[in-house]
């Protein structure tokens, strides 16, 4: 059977700045998701439901994620890049995605991105000019500015996506992480080998 050359170009001077990234940081909300957040309610009488001002609030989180973008970051692991997350938010419903994805780096609840970021470097004995972002809004522009390849989704706030070295064509929660992530397995030299692995 003859090899399948792959399809997929990304400008080199895009592929230049991306070849030593070695950790993938992910924000979650917008990125990994389509950054809409669904509530459900909990049944009558349940204890975990808290009453405000008349109202039944705290009903379970519901988020919607992307096959696509779940295999990129199997893919990523597979070429020597380590996917890592760092969310302001946490849920049960996230962290079970994370722990099938085979995502061990993760920061929930966490507002101050920078500071966890620094220390998912530490823990792997890197720097910033081995690292890639993608964010969507503004806490995430203090690791974008120091990352040595940041990333933004198509819909993500205009002064995000003005401060990315690369906009994805599609939108959060849509593909726009799977990219990210088959443009740092180009940029690492990885990438056609590994569709070789999957079309023989």
């Amino acid at each position: 059977m003859k090899a399948m050359s792959p399809a997929l170009n990304f400008a080199p001077e895009l592929l230049l700045l991306a070849q030593n990234v070695k950790v993938a940081f992910f924000d979650v909300d917008g990125v990994l998701t389509d950054g809409g957040l669904y509530f459900g309610e909990y049944p009558p009488g349940d204890d975990r439901a808290t009453k405000h001002e008349g109202f039944t609030t705290g009903g379970e989180t519901l988020k919607r994620f992307n096959t696509l973008d779940g295999h990129g970051l199997k893919l990523l692991q597979k070429a020597g890049i380590t996917p890592a997350v760092i969310t302001g938010r946490d849920s049960v419903v996230l962290r079970s995605r994370l722990h099938a994805l085979g995502v061990t780096h993760s920061h929930f609840g966490t507002e101050d991105k920078r500071p966890a970021a620094e220390r998912t470097l530490k823990a792997l004995g890197l720097d910033w000019s081995q690292a890639a972002f993608m964010g969507d809004d503004w806490p995430d522009l203090p690791v974008m500015r120091r990352v040595a390849f940041s990333c933004a989704p198509v819909n993500a706030h205009v002064e995000v996506r003005a401060a990315a070295h690369y906009v994805t064509g599609t939108r959060g929660g849509d593909g726009a992480v799977r990219e990210l992530c088959d443009l740092l397995m180009v940029a690492s030299g990885r990438y056609a080998g590994l569709l070789q692995e999957y079309t023989r």
